[in-house]
């Protein structure tokens, strides 16, 4: 049987202490890393947000609203 070992979570201060002892040019390798997978999350969020809207709109949860009708609701 397969088991993976979950490894002990770092606290935010441990990552940056961490980072710390990196030389200049892995901190800025590991910066262009992690930019690069927060815009890929990101990316992802807003493809299942597309997907779910367009399933709600398939199956005719939406219905057709102008600028105006939708800011009006935002305000009220």
């Amino acid at each position: 049987m397969n088991q993976s070992v979950a490894a002990p979570l770092l606290t935010f201060g441990q990552v940056l202490e961490a980072v710390e002892q990196l030389r200049l040019e892995e901190q800025e390798s590991l910066l262009g890393v992690v930019r690069r997978r927060i815009v890929e999350h990101r990316r992802d969020d807003l493809a299942s947000e597309i997907r779910l809207a367009d399933d709600e709109f398939q199956a005719g949860r939406c219905r057709p609203a102008s600028v105006g009708d939708l800011m009006q609701e935002i305000l009220s």
